[in-house]
């Protein structure tokens, strides 16, 4: 029997050696081939699986590659953040001039309601026959009412201002953690801006950014440009809320702005038509009251008039009287005024024949008695008619002064640039005889 195997040279078909140390080393001779083949297909799949020698540089590459990438992507979230973070710090900004501008308004409705009750206090300076409750004192009531509910409105709105102002100094404080706690991991990479926008990876931060109030609702944290949040990932929860609170508080400023202006500006022209409104009622109640005065000034000349010709009739009537009269005494009378004169004793030698004269005399002297008591009486009443005229045109022009004293302060004040002082704000009646302490140009 003859065996051939590969390195192994063909024996003999006739053996002398037996066939148990033959079969033995032919056994030894196919496991050494078995072994051959096993190694070499062990090298060959080594060759397939078997890491390079360059393993540690490989891993080294594709840590840095996760480093790189996730850092990136921080740097994308700290780049937005910041972002919000300079948006809200620009609406409080703007909102604190809102602020400022919504307090200004208010000082200057304070001043209205304080020029009002001055004007008030100053019209009870009014001699009493004009203190009548006239048209000018209800719009003045009225006026008050109008500045006390536009001052009740501003207060409101200022309240709410505060608050809001409050709440994005929160947002800006979270942000700012948000910030610090994911810029940690970036030291080793650049902080630009334009790194990150080169790429189209994230828009411009001015760029439709509150354009709708529907777009990235808190209820949904996602981001396009961010992506899902991830408790583990560069764009946390953390993050997306802060993002979320900012975005909506950055809106809600916007809509308080618009408010603020929309408000400031209706309070100040209802108040500037309410002024108006006053001073045109002052102005005519001042033409009315000069009006009536140069009536009652041509009344006053008439009856000055009138007491000028009463006291010549009282005079050529007393004159009358004393010449009806005749001498005090009897021997100072003339033949012709006597009543027993010749003539009249010849006239009476007739029985019968008696004369007048004496009668009339009497009742002529009785009559213009009567009409000097009558124009005695017509004098007084016309002196006590001129003595009333006179106080009246008093009054009136007390009056009048008044009304044109409050007419100029009103226009005075009217821009409100003057200040309010303690005495002015507690005694505002005080102020009828005194003249603002501070006047602006």
């Amino acid at each position: 029997m003859a065996v051939t195997t590969r390195g192994v040279l063909p024996m003999a078909t006739a053996t002398i050696g037996p066939d148990s140390w033959r079969d033995a080393t032919v056994r030894g001779i196919k496991v050494a081939q078995k072994v051959v083949d096993k190694s070499e297909k062990g090298a060959i799949l080594g060759k397939q699986l078997d890491p390079l020698p360059t393993l540690r540089d490989n891993c080294a590459v594709q840590s840095n590659t996760t480093i790189h990438k996730y850092v990136r992507e921080v740097r994308m979230v700290v780049v937005s953040l910041r972002e919000y973070l300079l948006d809200t710090n620009e609406e409080i900004k703007s909102l604190i001039r809102g602020k400022e501008a919504l307090e200004k308004a208010l000082e200057h409705r304070r001043k209205d309601i304080l020029l009002n009750q001055q004007s008030t206090a100053i019209r009870l300076t009014r001699p009493p026959r004009e203190k009548i409750l006239d048209g000018a004192d209800e719009l003045l009531q009225a006026e008050l009412k109008h500045l006390l509910k536009l001052k009740k409105t501003l207060e409101a709105q200022l309240r709410e201002t505060q608050k809001h102002l409050q709440e994005l100094d929160g947002v800006r404080k979270l942000l700012t953690a948000v910030i610090q706690e994911r810029s940690h991991v970036m030291d080793l990479i650049t902080h630009a801006v334009s790194s990150v926008t080169a790429n189209g990876r994230l828009s411009s931060r001015r760029e439709g950014r509150y354009s709708r109030q529907e777009e990235m609702r808190p209820e949904s944290p996602s981001n396009p440009m961010l992506g899902e949040p991830d408790p583990m990932g560069p764009y946390t929860p953390d993050a997306a809320k802060a993002i979320e609170e900012a975005r909506e508080a950055n809106l809600k400023s916007a809509a308080l702005r618009r408010a603020i202006k929309d408000s400031i500006d209706k309070t100040t022209m209802l108040q500037q038509a309410a002024h108006r409104s006053v001073n045109d009622g002052l102005t005519q109640k001042l033409a009315e009251t000069i009006t009536m005065t140069q009536h009652l000034q041509v009344s006053s000349g008439e009856n000055r008039a009138a007491m000028h010709r009463a006291q010549r009739w009282y005079d050529t009537t007393d004159k009358a009287r004393t010449i009806t009269m005749g001498p005090v005494s009897s021997s100072d009378l003339t033949t012709r005024e006597r009543l027993d004169r010749p003539l009249v004793r010849v006239y009476q030698r007739h029985p019968g024949n008696q004369l007048p004269e004496t009668h009339d005399i009497i009742s002529g002297q009785v009559d213009l008695l009567k009409s000097l008591k009558a124009t005695s009486r017509n004098l007084g009443l016309l002196h006590l008619a001129r003595m009333r005229l006179r106080d009246d045109i008093r009054d009136k022009k007390v009056g009048a002064d008044v009304d044109a004293h409050i007419v100029r302060l009103r226009r005075r004040r009217g821009n409100h640039r003057w200040v309010m002082e303690g005495s002015e704000a507690q005694i505002p009646g005080q102020l009828v005889a005194t003249r603002p302490h501070v006047e602006c140009p």
